[in-house]
C-alpha cells in the first residue's frame, strides 16, 4: 500500500537547543537576567538602543543554554521566553 507523503507545513522540526525570545523594546536593561543566569550567557548589547532609549539583554551563545527558564522567571517585565 503507496504512504502519502506528509505536507511540508505538518513537519516541525524540532531544535536541539532552547529558544531564548526577548521582547527588546521592552527591555529596561535592570540586568537581572544577566546576573541570575547561571551559565553567564546574557548580556546588554551595548552596540544599540530599544525604542526606550536602553541596551537590550541578547543571548550570545544559545548553543549552550540550558533552557532553565531563569532568565525569564526573574525578568520583572516578562520580557524573556524560553521555548524547549
Amino acid at each position: 500500500m503507496p504512504t502519502t507523503p506528509t505536507p511540508a507545513s505538518s513537519i516541525r522540526e524540532k531544535s536541539p537547543f532552547p529558544e531564548v525570545i526577548f521582547a527588546e523594546d521592552l527591555c529596561k536593561s535592570c540586568e537581572l537576567c544577566v546576573t541570575v543566569c547561571p551559565m553567564k550567557l546574557l548580556k546588554l548589547d551595548v552596540t544599540r538602543v530599544n525604542v526606550r532609549g536602553y541596551f537590550p539583554a541578547i543571548i550570545y551563545n544559545p548553543a549552550v543554554c540550558s533552557g532553565c527558564g531563569s532568565c525569564a522567571k526573574i525578568c520583572p517585565d516578562s520580557v524573556i521566553t524560553v521555548r524547549r
